[in-house]
């Protein structure tokens, strides 16, 4: 008989903790018991670090006895009681200096200004088309409200973890991949605030076996939030790639990404328009859905280099679908050509 969500509750009531029991006080958030592993966030006030310290080793201890239960992952989480007076402080908080992640020469950040461009696509299409260049590529999908990795590079099951702290990544494709996705029911939503998306992706970046890597791409988020700041300010990033769409609202949105990583140091290895033209699969006419040349005028404007222009495609789409990326299922097709291109460019500029 298996350990249920409701004992692990009761066990935890039972544990010793400032101001009473991590349950009843609200410490405890997102609890998954499923498949012989419990994980769950505490989300505490920074200045009681060091007792909940003994909490979580006292509950990794008593929750890990429990019939069933092979692994118990659980992650300290800080904020502070109050927040400023305007929520405005009139000097930022000077970050602590980004650190290299062991093992791993290089890391590029794959963003957009906005959803929907085919930032995941592009991402799983580059990881396989780089493990194709015989480079040893990771994928961490960051896109902790959207993951899609999985799906798209055909990985499913739980990550092992040997010793109940570090992370064993799943592998396909060539690449060495690690979702939130892989934490979670695909049905379920991930409902986190700032603190504990943090803490997560920290998880992902330094407790996760990567193993010795030429390149960790991370498909991260839509948008210019707290994601995109933590891997900035935690992790060294060597560049970033902007994928949009053509049109001006796509672009608009890209612009805001580009001037975060400005502010962030983060170089800008170049731009990516996705979806750029459509080609009727039935008579060969050419037709730009979206518009086209909006990016490239736009990568002109900032000094950097166009990567590609990818087509609208259902290959490519069906393909990520199935779980097999077009730079896989077709790479001597024309639609794979565009992300062996980028590949090829970022090897031979060093930046992969």
């Amino acid at each position: 008989m298996s350990t249920s969500r409701e004992q692990v509750l009761q066990a935890l009531k039972g544990l010793d903790a400032p101001g009473g029991d991590i349950v009843s006080t609200g410490v405890m958030r997102a609890l998954n018991v499923e498949a012989g592993t419990i994980r769950f966030v505490m989300e505490i006030n920074p200045a009681d670090a060091a007792a909940y310290e003994a909490v979580k080793s006292q509950a990794e201890t008593t929750l890990g006895a429990m019939e069933g239960i092979d692994t118990v992952s659980i992650v300290l989480t800080g904020h502070t009681e109050k927040a400023p007076p305007d929520l405005r402080p009139s000097k930022p908080a000077e970050p602590k200096g980004p650190q290299k992640i062991p093992g791993i020469d290089r890391i590029v950040a794959i963003a957009s200004g906005k959803g929907g461009v085919g930032k995941s696509t592009v991402s799983a299409n580059l990881a396989c088309a780089l493990a194709q260049q015989g480079r040893r590529v990771g994928l961490l999908d960051a896109d902790v409200y959207g993951p899609s990795q999985p799906r798209m590079l055909g990985v499913s099951g739980r990550p092992a973890s040997p010793d109940g702290k570090t992370i064993l990544p799943m592998r396909n494709h060539g690449v060495t991949m690690m979702s939130i996705g892989l934490m979670t029911n695909e049905d379920q939503a991930v409902v986190w605030r700032g603190p504990m998306l943090m803490g997560a992706l920290q998880q992902m970046m330094s407790q996760v076996q990567w193993g010795a890597l030429d390149v960790l791409l991370v498909d991260l988020p839509p948008g210019t939030g707290d994601v995109q700041m933590t891997l900035s300010q935690k992790a060294a990033v060597d560049g970033a790639i902007i994928v949009s769409t053509p049109q001006d609202v796509a672009l608009l949105d890209a612009r805001k990404g580009i001037d975060m990583f400005n502010q962030l140091k983060v170089p800008i290895l170049g731009m990516i328009e996705n979806m750029s033209t459509h080609i009727c699969s039935n008579c060969g006419h050419e037709e730009h859905v979206f518009g086209h040349g909006g990016v490239r005028a736009e990568a002109e404007k900032l000094n950097v280099p166009l990567l590609a222009e990818i087509p609208l495609d259902l290959q490519i789409r069906l393909a990520a679908d199935g779980g097999a990326p077009i730079a896989v299922s077709q790479p001597d097709g024309p639609q794979a050509r565009a992300f062996q291109d980028v590949a090829a460019a970022l090897v031979a500029q060093g930046a992969a």
